[in-house]
């Protein structure tokens, strides 16, 4: 028998109330559909806003059940003071980036672990600020102190920002994307972080990555998020046949003893072939794997009736998320 939405979303705030604390200022998903029965759908939390995900093949499927989920959720939660829907298959960048339910200004700002970041939830498509990397901010603000740090593929630089809150005496954020990068320089003000022009690169991974090699500058951490797919006239990232590659392109500017973060959300790469790529990367003994770091539990979901597409173990969501002890060779 299949269980109705409105049971479903109750059944998932009903297991996230421990988030639901004042002054309501933290990010969460609230419900993830693909998991907890509703593959259509997922709902976010950003501060009071709420923003939905569409996934549907068809944008006009749904309609009186995102209202209907939107009158559930506004009642549940009642401190919420924005909507906003994002269609991913909408026919206007409006409506992919999000276009506003109810309220009249959403959230400009969350806060986690103490830290600021900003928000800017109709820039892109996503809402800017990934979820599933909550723990990975926690363990940089925990480990980072007194590091050097190289953020690639940052996009709006949460995981540097996250560095920064920890203590790195130097963080370098590299995007292609200007704009993304403009958000990183934001959570520094809003932090009370120095902004350093010269820490902000905007450019190709492919040459930036050249330059550093070419000027021989090391990191005591490199964290290396891409895409699962991009190309550009200087490279292709592809993380279901070619993770092992971007890996080895960064290798070389990470200092003896340091570290390597790597995460790969390809959602084809199941959790034990990814390992196998870690693992062969270990094989000469420059490389070791610390430990891997776990996507919170909200995020997944509760009960989940989903099953992933491929098995993430060991581990616990397609995001896999890996810290790597460096030694460099003589």
């Amino acid at each position: 028998m299949t269980t109705s939405l409105p049971s479903l979303i109750e059944q998932a705030i009903s297991a996230r109330a421990h988030l639901f604390e004042p002054p309501h200022e933290r990010a969460f998903r609230l419900f993830n559909g693909f998991y907890e029965g509703y593959p259509d759908l997922a709902l976010d939390i950003y501060g009071r806003t709420l923003v939905i995900h569409h996934y549907a093949d068809d944008p006009a499927v749904n309609r009186s059940v995102i209202e209907a989920a939107v009158t559930q959720v506004r009642s549940a939660l009642d401190w919420l003071r924005a909507g906003i829907l994002k269609t991913r298959n909408g026919s206007s960048q409006e409506e992919k980036r999000g276009r506003l339910l109810f309220g009249e200004t959403p959230d400009t700002r969350i806060k986690e672990h103490g830290v600021w970041y900003p928000l800017q939830l109709t820039l892109n498509q996503d809402a800017g600020f990934y979820l599933d990397t909550q723990n990975l901010r926690k363990w940089l603000i925990e480990n980072m102190h007194g590091r050097t740090v190289l953020n690639t593929f940052a996009y709006t630089g949460s995981l540097g920002v996250a560095a920064m809150a920890g203590g790195a005496s130097r963080v370098v954020q590299t995007d292609r994307n200007r704009q993304s990068l403009n958000l990183a320089k934001d959570s520094y003000s809003l932090n009370g972080f120095p902004v350093r022009k010269r820490d902000f690169i905007a450019g190709d991974f492919f040459p930036v990555i050249a330059r550093f090699k070419a000027t021989r500058e090391l990191f005591d951490c490199v964290i290396l998020d891409p895409p699962f797919f991009s190309t550009t006239a200087k490279g292709r990232v592809d993380l279901e046949h070619e993770s092992a590659r971007l890996i080895n392109k960064v290798r070389p500017l990470i200092h003896d003893g340091g570290l390597l973060i790597t995460i790969n959300n390809a959602l084809y790469v199941s959790g034990a072939d990814y390992m196998r790529t870690l693992e062969a990367l270990c094989r000469d003994g420059y490389l070791s794997i610390r430990e891997l770091v776990p996507v919170p539990q909200d995020f997944i979901g509760h009960g989940q009736p989903g099953k992933p597409i491929t098995d993430p173990a060991p581990f616990n969501h397609s995001t896999k998320i890996a810290i790597l002890d460096v030694r460099r060779k003589s």
